[in-house]
């Protein structure tokens, strides 16, 4: 798995970041950062509720 951001659509609402914390973060500056953008199966599916969750449609996975 992958993920994809799209920087033009991303508005940091930050849901990506309450579902999977150890994959995304709001930085200080208000802008997404994915800390493990080829995250291990263990966080799969907590990947694709953030990617659900999003209210922008900002994030999209890929198998690898």
């Amino acid at each position: 798995m992958r993920i994809t951001v799209d920087r033009d659509r991303c508005q940091s609402h930050g849901q990506c970041e309450y579902a999977a914390p150890e994959v995304f973060q709001i930085d200080d500056d208000g802008d997404l950062e994915v800390l493990t953008p080829e995250p291990p199966e263990a966080q799969h599916d907590l990947v694709q509720q953030a990617v659900h969750n999003c209210p922008t449609g900002a994030l999209t996975v890929s198998p690898d």
